[in-house]
């Protein structure tokens, strides 16, 4: 079986080939988002793709898209026209990545007709999460209609999970972020929330902050809820505070203070959600850093883990500058690892074991 993985993010789209659970060949496209067409931009792109594998003489049997936001679908799912309607009803939930995902869907049943196109949800990962972890401090009735933590980045977090045991907080660093408390291989908390703008701040979208503010500028800053909503989740984060960039390569190195200030609040925020999650998980045997970011900025790591020294975890300095696969040193009583993400394989075994 012939299986194409998209995978269309904020600020990419990456595209894979598997023979079932073997991968052929992969590419990324950065900087998506900066497209002004970007129907265009998908159909140039997936005609590119289909052409490339024509050329390599091979017929897809089955397409896998990641799905940032699918409710309560608790499992991978062919994209019938009722799945189709059910992640459209969620996708002003997440409009940064499922207008687009739904956009690439739309274009492959064109290109390719007679394929099975299937979801692969982040969210799912969270199904089982503790209620306590899902619960917002709002009226019950809400929880009954929805409103709660359905957690993101979760085909990222569950390779990571796959690959440990025991307690482990995944830290995945991007231009979208989120941090996941993991035990025995099941998500126990989440930064993410109702939606992904809740927890980090992140390339440009806000983070957590006192929702007050939202009615304060409505009120007497006179903004529209449609421009708010717009600021918190592409005017806001490194890009916000920086004023120069949402890439953390553009800041981490600059010497302008605003740029230095988004860095050490984009640190400090991941620290204070691990130490958070320590106490969840009532100790740590994992810290890993996946994604972008985690994977590949040895300055962003040890600024997340400068505080804490006092639970004895220390990083190997030459290691981490390397991004070696375990960057902690002999004696730091917590393991640190640099694991790059892997969310097309979670994928491509995820199409691949569907029965129908």
């Amino acid at each position: 079986m012939n299986i194409l993985i998209l995978n269309v993010g904020s600020s990419s789209i990456k595209y894979s080939v598997f023979k079932n659970t073997e991968e052929l060949f992969s590419k990324k496209i950065e900087k998506a988002h900066l497209k002004k067409e970007k129907y265009s931009f998908y159909l140039q792109t997936l005609k590119n793709i289909k052409k490339e594998l024509d050329l390599k003489n091979i017929e897809i049997n089955r397409i896998g898209h990641r799905i940032v936001h699918g409710g309560d679908i608790r499992k991978t799912c062919e994209i019938t026209s009722l799945i189709y309607k059910h992640i459209k009803k969620y996708a002003a939930l997440a409009p940064l990545h499922q207008y687009n995902e739904l956009m690439v869907v739309r274009i492959c049943s064109k290109l390719f007709s007679k394929t099975k196109q299937y979801a692969v949800f982040d969210t799912c990962f969270y199904y089982d999460m503790p209620k306590l972890a899902k619960m917002y401090g709002l009226p019950y009735p809400l929880f009954e209609q929805g409103i709660k933590r359905y957690g993101f980045h979760g085909i990222s977090h569950k390779y990571i999970a796959s690959l440990t045991k025991g307690k482990v907080i995944s830290c995945h660093l991007g231009n979208g972020c989120s941090v996941t408390a993991i035990k025995n291989k099941k998500a126990i908390d989440t930064s993410m929330g109702f939606t992904p703008l809740e927890g980090l701040m992140m390339g440009t979208r806000a983070g957590n902050f006192d929702a007050s503010v939202i009615f304060h500028l409505h009120k007497d800053k006179k903004m529209s809820f449609k421009k708010i909503k717009d600021m918190l989740n592409k005017e806001s984060g490194l890009l916000g505070i920086s004023e120069k960039s949402n890439d953390f390569r553009d800041l981490v190195y600059s010497k302008n203070k605003k740029s230095q200030l988004a860095v050490n609040l984009f640190s400090y925020g991941v620290s204070k959600y691990i130490g958070a999650y320590i106490s969840v998980l009532e100790g740590v045997d994992q810290i890993i850093f996946t994604g972008g970011i985690g994977q590949n900025s040895a300055e962003a790591r040890e600024k997340i883990l400068e505080n804490f020294s006092y639970l004895g975890i220390k990083l190997d300095k030459a290691k981490n500058r390397r991004n070696s696969k375990i960057i902690s040193s002999k004696d730091s009583k917590v393991q640190v690892l640099c694991i790059p993400a892997n969310e097309k394989l979670v994928m491509a075994k995820e199409v691949f074991s569907v029965k129908n």
